[in-house]
């Protein structure tokens, strides 16, 4: 695999169940990659472990006065030479590759997890970590995928030397034989406390990032409440508990460093002081005394590398286990893709709750509790936070549809969208039906202010559509937001369009207007709408009211406020007590149509004297120049 050929068509399956099995599966799917690096780094290495053999004989050239022995050296140092660049230059080369092919690798794969839970995902795992591991994790994952190789190349050539040297010179080859291992594992009893310091490290780190990112995702509300300096102490204690534990880790590194070149100077000094005596007499010659020195002073350069993939494991080992969690998180369903590709068009039944949203009608959702809202929502899009059984679209299990065909029929929009940087235009580019145009859908969702902001934020744009939008969208109020992202679902045009809490965020006057243009944008097509907004309800063609995970009612808004005390305190925020009093209110001889025009004003918002509908089809109009009335007594 060349960096050229990125990225992978297929990344492969991998084994997430733990960290350590996770990074044996990325090395087994590059062993080409690996062979590559090891054949070059024996290349170098051994080239490198030579230059003392050539140093010994021409050492010994010039005692014996050898013109011939000495160009002889001469010529095996200029060999050596160009193989120790030749290996260097393409080692640097394959390393650089499998390290950049592994990183490429793990990416692709939480890129495509991620896709395939969706929404989901930060609900399992919390974004700082997945934000960690998509980030500084691949870098060392990559690090340890590439440094095995040539940890590898090292090692071996650490044999080779020593048992040339037994061979070489037996009496100082022994020593060195001996000394070598014990250097290579003198680390050993380190590593596990190293280990520990790393991982927590990368534990604290990780937390840091995770409270970073809360923290800039919620500037606007910390800006508003006062809570800037707040979070700002919570990250200045995260982020000084990070670098007390970098110290920490780094202190034993440092040992195991100066271990690394204490060791190696005393084997060095062991050898020249038992060479000194056996040259002395006359047992070794002064050549191959400098052979042995030479040796053993260049094989601090590839045991080196023990310290080095030691460091790499202990830092990836925790970034993998990472990793792994995220890649082993799997869709809540029992099957995935069975049945032909294919977009079945009818009724939406969730089993699980009994909802039925008929085909090409607008639905309207009610429930009291939003977490379930948003769980119920995230259940008719087919991606359920747990086991259970799957939606029905026109009969068909969602569940058993191909994962792109699913996600185009069904799109949800829960109540917090996001929305990438870049262009508007940008923005709306996404899979569509192409029978709903972006001037349509951004008229439908009332973005006509939004796309004014943003021209005048963006003076080189000539069209409101090249205006960018900055990150999240965070240049722009909550509102803004969430009427270009309802624009872009209308864009889209599925064949089913959920929406949680849609207008949550906007006046009642924008929502009125909205959820005209949802009901004529729509038309024809199903629409299911989670909410509990008067405005959006009474233009529902069918109501639902769910409770404790069942429908409990079924209906029209005007017809549910009149017969459902459950349902009415839902969409009136009455308290218990209210709630009674109205009922008892009923039974008093209020008409039904007061109480249906209590319902159409939200919190706190009563309706003046004189202002109860006489007829049940009350227009938007009709409602909005009511609240306008009310403000302007107000």
């Amino acid at each position: 695999m060349q960096i050229q050929d990125l990225p992978f068509q297929d990344p492969g399956v991998p084994d997430a169940r733990s960290g350590p099995r996770f990074l044996w599966w990325l090395g087994r799917n590059q062993l080409g990659g690996q062979f590559k690096a090891l054949a070059w780094g024996l290349l170098h290495f051994t080239s490198v472990a030579g230059l003392p053999f050539c140093v010994g004989v021409a050492i010994e050239a010039v005692v014996a006065r050898s013109g011939t022995r000495l160009a002889l050296s001469g010529a095996l140092l200029a060999l050596c030479g160009f193989t120790i660049a030749l290996g260097d230059t393409f080692l640097h080369r394959t390393a650089v590759t499998n390290w950049i092919t592994a990183a490429a690798r793990v990416q692709q794969l939480l890129a495509r997890r991620t896709a395939q839970l969706g929404s989901a995902l930060t609900r399992r795992v919390a974004a700082g970590e997945v934000v960690a591991v998509s980030t500084g994790d691949v870098e060392k994952i990559g690090w340890f995928v590439e440094a095995v190789s040539r940890f590898t190349a090292a090692a071996l050539t650490v044999v080779l030397v020593c048992v040339a040297l037994v061979v070489y010179q037996p009496a100082l080859g022994i020593v060195v034989a001996i000394g070598v291992p014990v250097l290579a594992l003198a680390v050993l009893p380190l590593l596990p406390r190293a280990t520990r310091r790393a991982d927590e490290q990368r534990e604290k780190a990780g937390r840091a990032t995770e409270l970073a990112s809360d923290t800039v995702a919620g500037l606007r509300v910390l800006r508003g409440i006062g809570g800037e300096d707040l979070f700002l102490d919570r990250y200045r204690r995260a982020s000084q508990e990070v670098r007390h534990a970098a110290v920490r880790s780094a202190r034993m590194w440092a040992l195991i460093s100066g271990i690394q070149v204490l060791l190696p100077g005393l084997l060095m000094i062991a050898v020249v002081w038992y060479g000194v005596g056996l040259a002395r007499d006359g047992r070794i010659t002064v050549g191959e005394l400098v052979t042995v020195y030479s040796a053993v002073m260049l094989l601090g350069y590839p045991l080196r590398h023990f310290e080095e993939i030691a460091m790499a494991y202990s830092f990836s080992r925790p970034s993998a286990q990472r990793a792994a969690r995220v890649l082993s998180l799997e869709r809540a369903t029992a099957a995935e893709g069975s049945l032909d590709a294919g977009v079945p068009s009818g009724d939406l039944y969730d089993p699980a709750t009994g909802l039925l949203a008929p085909a090409g009608r607008l639905t309207a959702v009610v429930c009291g509790d939003p977490d379930a809202a948003g769980r119920l929502a995230e259940r008719l899009g087919g991606h359920a936070p747990e086991e259970s059984t799957s939606v029905l679209l026109a009969g068909v299990p969602l569940d058993e549809l191909p994962l792109d065909s699913a996600r185009t029929a069904v799109l949800v929009q829960d109540k917090d969208p996001v929305l990438l940087s870049g262009t508007l235009r940008e923005l709306l580019d996404v899979p569509a039906s192409g029978e709903v145009s972006a001037e349509e859908a951004l008229a439908a969702a009332q973005c006509g202010d939004v796309l004014e902001a943003l021209a005048q934020g963006s003076l080189d744009a000539d069209d409101p559509l090249d205006a960018r939008i900055t990150e999240r969208g965070r240049s722009l109020s909550g509102g803004q937001r969430q009427r270009l992202a309802l624009a872009r679902s209308l864009f889209t045009d599925p064949e089913v369009l959920v929406l949680d809490e849609p207008t949550s965020a906007v006046d009642s006057h924008t929502e009125a207007r909205i959820a005209d243009g949802i009901r004529s944008l729509r038309a024809g097509r199903t629409t299911v709408v989670l909410t509990s907004s008067p405005l959006l309800l009474d233009l529902a063609e069918r109501v639902v009211l769910v409770h404790d995970g069942e429908v409990v009612a079924v209906g029209v808004h005007r017809e549910l406020v009149r017969r459902e005390p459950q349902y009415r305190a839902v969409v009136t925020r009455d308290t218990d007590e209210e709630t009674d009093e109205a009922t008892d209110g009923v039974t008093d001889g209020v008409t039904d149509e007061a109480m249906v025009a209590g319902a159409l004003w939200k919190d706190g918002a009563a309706p003046r004297e004189g202002a109860v509908p006489q007829d049940r089809r009350t227009t938007l109009g009709d409602v909005l120049d009511e609240l306008e009335e009310i403000e302007e007594t107000a």
